[in-house]
């Protein structure tokens, strides 16, 4: 009896060690996942600064494995490394798993004249993380911008007619740009011509003659394909971006058009402008693929949106084109010169430093281009598209402030302060409307240029018209028209 009771307790324990032994293998087969404290990265930007106002937020660029139970920001104006204990907004975003996520947050209650220091929080069961540190100044009296858009010239009938600008029509205009005198030009792109719409309101065709080509000579008898971007130089000549052509065209005072550089069909290769620049034999043609955006420094070097190529050139008054920044492949990287990395960049704008700034459509920022050839990013990145949404098109006024115009229908001003308003239109949201901010409508929006009044004119592509927006500021304390 004893030895059979001893075997019956000795079978019991072997099954019951070899549950537990089994039990064990599976639970430890299980990986245990820790949550640690979120990345973020907080917006470079101030948004619609005011002098009680603004706007910024983050990026949660990794959640650390947990939940993200709260977000925002944080800010002081005597922490200059601001923590939850300082003021802060609570945006309440709830993101859970990997992939970004963005944010905005607005600020009100600011005292004016008074600089901010700020960053992006977001808070999971392992702690807050923060991002970057920033600042920005309040304005001592400055309430809100205020942009009134208008109809300058054409309408939302797709066609071809001189006269009026109220009865005048375009067929997707794409490029505009404006001389000393207040003269409005247009790049009519499916017309296949270039339009002057003159300070007294009246449209002409002045190169072109409606036929989809190549041909250079008189304006009248000269043929484009789909011409963009626009810009003049000191000596009154334009340029233009003819982007079906692959080639930068220029037309004289005297109304003759040329080929300024590449060779009409599309590639990469840098060199003589002209077959008048070449220097030997073994010397080649410029090539482009696709040119968008053009504008002219104060030495009368033309720079280059080579879109198709995404790269950024430079036509030197030597009759030599040469790249600046990008090397051909689609990326998102700062560097220095062809160490950068563009995704179809379409606008750019050159200031009185020599900086070139580029609407990097395909990455969904606005990027700068310095002296030295150094690449940052000033807004936007691939990821926050809510910030700037597929920019097409920059200009910059007298005083540095750039200008944008981004497809989804919005038009911006980043200052040089580095604060982005939006004056105008709405996030993916065409339509036909003028009037004050986001009441007003835009339909893939394509280029901009600012006279020297600070008039702001769009071409409207989609709608067949060139628009108007004349900027005014209300002081502290009163209150934008409805």
């Amino acid at each position: 009896m004893k030895i059979q009771f001893s075997r019956n307790i000795s079978l019991c324990l072997f099954f019951l060690l070899g549950f537990l032994a089994i039990g064990g293998c599976k639970k430890s087969s299980t990986p245990v996942v820790s949550v640690i404290i979120p990345t973020v990265n907080t917006t470079s930007v101030i948004l619609n600064l005011t002098a009680t106002t603004a706007q910024s937020g983050g990026i949660i660029i990794s959640t650390g494995n947990g939940t993200i139970t709260g977000n925002g920001v944080v800010y002081s104006s005597t922490n200059k490394t601001p923590t939850l204990s300082d003021s802060k907004t609570t945006d309440s975003v709830s993101h859970a798993g990997t992939g970004y996520t963005t944010f905005t947050s607005s600020i009100t209650g600011l005292s004016p004249g008074t600089t901010y220091y700020i960053r992006a929080y977001a808070v999971n069961s392992a702690g807050v993380g923060y991002g970057g540190i920033t600042s920005f100044t309040t304005s001592a009296t400055l309430g809100s911008v205020i942009a009134t858009v208008t109809t300058y010239a054409g309408g939302t009938a797709q066609g071809f007619m001189d006269g009026s600008a109220a009865g005048a029509l375009f067929n997707n205009p794409e490029g505009v740009t404006v001389d000393k005198q207040g003269n409005l030009f247009v790049s009519d792109s499916f017309n296949d011509l270039i339009r002057e719409v003159s300070n007294t309101g009246t449209v002409s065709t002045i190169a072109g003659n409606q036929t989809l080509g190549y041909q250079d000579g008189p304006a009248a008898s000269a043929e484009f394909y789909a011409p963009n971007g626009q810009a003049f130089d000191s000596k009154g000549n334009l340029y233009v971006a003819d982007f079906g052509n692959n080639i930068i065209r220029k037309i004289t005072p005297a109304g003759v058009v040329s080929t300024f550089a590449g060779t009409g069909i599309a590639g990469y290769r840098n060199g003589a402008a002209t077959s008048a620049n070449l220097t030997s034999s073994a010397d080649s043609l410029s090539m482009f693929n696709n040119p968008q955006g053009v504008c002219v420094d104060a030495s009368d070097n033309v720079y280059v949106a080579d879109r198709g190529n995404n790269v950024i050139r430079e036509i030197l008054t030597t009759g030599r084109t040469k790249t600046i920044a990008g090397n051909k492949v689609k990326g998102f990287i700062d560097a220095t010169d062809e160490a950068a990395f563009f995704n179809n960049p379409t606008g750019v704008a050159v200031d009185s430093k020599g900086n070139v700034y580029v609407t990097d459509q395909g990455n969904s920022s606005l990027r700068m281009v310095s002296s030295a050839g150094v690449v940052t990013t000033l807004v936007g990145n691939p990821v926050q598209t809510t910030l700037l949404n597929y920019p097409s098109a920059i200009t910059i006024d007298a005083l540095g402030n750039l200008y944008i115009v981004d497809e989804s229908g919005r038009i911006f001003e980043f200052t040089t302060a580095k604060v982005l308003y939006l004056l105008a239109g709405k996030l993916n949201t065409a339509g036909f409307t003028n009037g004050v901010g986001s009441v007003a409508l835009f339909n893939n929006p394509q280029g901009i240029c600012i006279d020297a009044n600070n008039n702001i004119y769009v071409a409207d592509q989609f709608n067949n018209c060139i628009r108007k927006i004349t900027i005014t500021t209300t002081t502290n304390g009163s209150q934008p028209p409805n």
